[in-house]
């Protein structure tokens, strides 16, 4: 099967340290639908290829002089 891939999840604790956040502020992006919450009711786990994705920017950041930079065709 093309273009399927294998969820990788890991447990709230991970999630955390992989964001740099705490526990608690996963839970919370989980409640509010910022990112999905797999696992039974005693374990919660969140998919690593989606925080990942919502911990890069779309956007670089301004440069020195706070202008865009642009990127390279």
């Amino acid at each position: 099967m093309r273009g399927t891939r294998k969820r990788r999840t890991v447990p709230t604790e991970l999630a955390a340290l992989a964001m740099g956040v705490s526990e608690a502020t996963i839970r919370k992006w989980a409640s509010r639908g910022k990112i999905t919450r797999y696992g039974g009711p005693q374990r919660a786990e969140y998919d690593l290829d989606e925080l990942l994705a919502l911990a890069t920017p779309a956007v670089p950041p301004p440069d020195a002089y706070g202008n865009q930079r642009l990127k390279n065709s």
